[in-house]
């Protein structure tokens, strides 16, 4: 079964982006070169396919730069807005975790979850994020989009790795642990 890794950065106050959803604030920890990408180019090895929300999407393409993963199935969930697909590009208005699961079966390499925090939240409630790769900005935003939203349920995970890098970052890989009762 494919895996659905939510892969994503985050300030120690647990917010993905500002509240305008800019994310100028991981500019200063931009990996300094080649050597050291966070497993940026390890995960995209890994994957074959992404899933994110609108607002994630409409972030992306409002940054000057050409769609970054067109060589990837592209899943985009909406509630409202259903623009054209794109040959690398699906809206979806379908349950997303009925779609995840669904998807997570299919043949194919493991699923990206880009996020944001809607998506982050219906998944991690539904038990179908099966890694979480955090890299912790050290910075204190006050306000903005939060990494998960209300309701969440209470879920428990294993760190399985931590790598400190000399930008001050620091990449946590997390595993769900069931708890014995």
């Amino acid at each position: 079964m494919r895996k659905i890794i939510l892969y994503i950065a985050t300030s120690l106050d647990s917010f993905i982006a500002r509240t305008d959803g800019s994310i100028d604030f991981l500019d200063a920890l931009a990996p300094p070169s080649n050597t050291e990408d966070y497993g940026y180019n390890t995960l995209l090895g890994q994957i074959d396919s992404t899933l994110m929300g609108r607002k994630t999407y409409d972030s992306i393409m409002a940054m000057d730069m050409p769609f970054p993963y067109p060589d990837k199935k592209n899943y985009v969930f909406s509630r409202t807005q259903q623009q054209p697909s794109l040959d690398f590009v699906r809206w979806i208005n379908d349950d997303v975790v009925n779609f995840v699961k669904n998807l997570k079966q299919q043949e194919g390499k493991d699923i990206w979850l880009i996020g944001g925090g809607t998506i982050n939240t219906l998944l991690l409630n539904a038990q179908l994020i099966d890694e979480i790769q955090l890299a912790l900005v050290p910075i204190f935003l006050g306000e903005g989009i939060p990494l998960f939203e209300k309701p969440l349920h209470e879920s428990t995970f294993a760190i399985n790795k931590i790598k400190h890098c000399h930008t001050g970052l620091i990449m946590l890989q997390l595993l769900p642990r069931q708890l014995s009762t």
